[in-house]
Parts: C-alpha cells; structure tokens; sequence
C-alpha cells in the first residue's frame, strides 16, 4: 500500500534537508531573479505598450524571455534534487539548465507559456481596450475584464498543478522527450493534484509574512517552497514505482 507524506511531513523534511544550504539555496535564487528581472525590465522600458503593436512585440519579448527562464527553472530544479538527495550542490548549479537538456527544458516551458498566453487573450484585449478608453466605457469593461482575469488566473493553477513535475522528470528520465515528459508529469500527478494545491495554499501565510518583511523574507521562503516541491516530487514517483 502506498503511503504519501502529509504536508507537514514535507516540510518538515525540506527544512531538515536545508538546513546549512541556505547559502547555496539563496545565492542561486538571486542570480535567477537579477538575470531574468533584468531581461524583463530592459524590454518594458524600451518597448512602447501604448501602441498594439507595441503591446504585442512587448508579449512576444516577454515569451521568448520566459524560454529563458525556463532554462534556469531546470538548473533549479537540479539544484534543488541535488540538495534534498543529500549531494554536493552549489550556486553555479543553476546554469546546469543550459547544459543538461535545455531543448527539452525550453519545449516544455513553450507548451506551457503558449496555454498560459491563450487564457490571457481575452485578458490582454480588455487590458489594452481598458487602457485606451475613456472613463465610462472603462466601466462597462470591468466586468469581463474581472472575469478574463478569473479564468487566466484558473487555468494558470491548473496548468502550473499538472506540469509542475516535467522538470524533475526531465533529470530522473532524461532519456524521455518533452512531449512524454509532459504526459507523464500529468499521468503521475492524477489524484494527486489536489495534495499539490493544498500544499501551495499552505505557504500563504508566510508569503503575507514575507511581505511585511519588504520582500526579504521572501529570500529565505522561495528555497523552502521549492525544496518542498521537490519532497513532495520525490515522495510522489517513488510511491508510483
């Protein structure tokens, strides 16, 4: 019979596994948030969002941008295997993205963007109509526009939920191809996406403390959360084997 771990069980497990690789952990996260901040407010700087095609190029920058990020997005999450699996790890870790399987790294971080992206067209047309309105057919567009950012909001979970795991199962199975890759992560997490969402929605009480703290806690709380998700990936295949 399989047995998963609780929530607190996770965490618990993450905090004892980090424990003395903060450092590491923080460092790498910095990195990550200077390059990839940096990229992204280099383009909202240059590119006019006034204009439509503006506002496009500025989407069209920003995917190509978050390719990018998913190329770190592996390298933590290798980082983040090593660690929990009790390895040697280090910063530098972050940039193993770019040299272990970063075309497989960068097709499931385009499925994922491209599904995100369609949920927001009917989000980015009414932010764009709002923007270049006057004020009372502004409010006529609150409604949908409220609405559009619901089902974004929604279908971002869901998506986030079913192929959270492709990236850890990108460095256990590298043999795989995106595509299985993104399949399997979605077979795996059947039953189980429930437990993930609960194990999110735990961490806001520390997110609200983090913001009190002006987002420097948050330094200390990314690589938690993310060593949990690891606990939780680990708990789940080996379950599933």
């Amino acid at each position: 019979m399989n047995t998963f771990k609780s929530s607190a069980e996770l965490k618990a497990s993450a905090r004892e596994k980090m424990f003395g690789h903060y450092g590491t952990a923080i460092g790498a996260v910095l990195i990550v948030m200077c390059i990839v901040g940096l990229a992204t407010g280099i383009s909202s700087i240059l590119v006019d969002m006034t204009t439509l095609s503006g506002t496009i190029l500025y989407y069209a920058i920003t995917f190509f941008i978050t390719l990018l990020a998913g190329v770190f997005a592996s390298g933590t999450t290798y980082l983040f295997l090593k660690i929990i699996c009790g390895r040697p790890a280090s910063a530098g870790d972050i940039f193993q993205g770019f040299r272990l399987y970063p075309d497989k790294a960068i097709l499931i971080q385009a499925w994922v963007t491209l599904l995100t992206y369609v949920s927001q067209i009917p989000f980015m047309i009414l932010n764009y109509k709002m923007a270049h309105s006057v004020e009372s057919d502004a409010l006529k567009l609150m409604l949908p526009y409220a609405l559009s950012l619901i089902l974004a909001g929604v279908v971002s979970v869901i998506l986030s939920l079913l192929y959270d795991q492709a990236l850890y199962l990108l460095h256990d199975f590298p043999q795989y191809s995106a595509r299985e890759l993104l399949a399997k992560s979605r077979q795996i997490m059947k039953g189980h996406k429930g437990r993930l969402f609960y194990l999110y929605v735990s961490f806001l009480p520390l997110f609200l403390v983090s913001a009190l703290s002006c987002g420097i806690a948050m330094l200390w709380l990314l690589p938690y959360m993310k060593a949990t998700q690891t606990e939780f990936f680990l708990d789940l295949i080996q379950n599933k084997k």
